[in-house]
């Protein structure tokens, strides 16, 4: 089975949270925070803050890890298992800017677009936004559906 580690960052700004539409590649189509695969020869925050100054022109300069979310499901028709790393950043360097990759936007953190997100988003993204940590398993099916989940709080990473 194929392990991927993976970078997830939401900008915050009170009760605005950046959102960004996915524009191509994996997730085409849904409105995520910013982030990816993490290389070989760097750590999980590196990969977070390249991802973030790739996907939408900024530096994340404070930011805190929040939930740790493990899915078990398919990538490219390949049974896999994503290891993701979520933070929020309060301060950073530089304006969110479109990209060929990502087109970001703020969001309200009570009107979020949970219909055109990521299917687990609303089951763990709320606990997160009240000032949560959380750790979370996703077990989803060949067509993206969740079959299974578990979420507990935990004190911190």
């Amino acid at each position: 089975m194929n392990t991927k580690t993976l970078s997830l960052l939401f900008l915050r700004q009170g009760d605005q949270i950046l959102l960004a539409m996915k524009k191509r590649g994996f997730g085409e189509g849904r409105w995520n925070g910013v982030g990816g695969k993490v290389e070989d020869s760097e750590t999980i925050e590196q990969a977070m803050v390249r991802e973030t100054q790739e996907e939408i022109g900024v530096t994340p300069t404070s930011y805190e890890k929040v939930a740790d979310i493990r899915f078990d499901e398919y990538f490219k028709g390949e049974p896999t298992i994503m290891n993701v790393h979520v933070f929020v950043a309060n301060k950073w360097e530089g304006e969110p800017t479109e990209s060929e990759e990502m087109n970001p936007q703020w969001f309200n953190t009570t009107d979020l677009p949970y219909e055109t997100m990521w299917s687990d988003d609303s089951y763990w993204l709320p606990s997160v936004l009240e000032g949560k940590k959380v750790s979370a398993d996703f077990k989803l099916d060949e067509n993206d559906v969740i079959t299974s989940h578990t979420i507990s709080g935990v004190e911190g990473f």
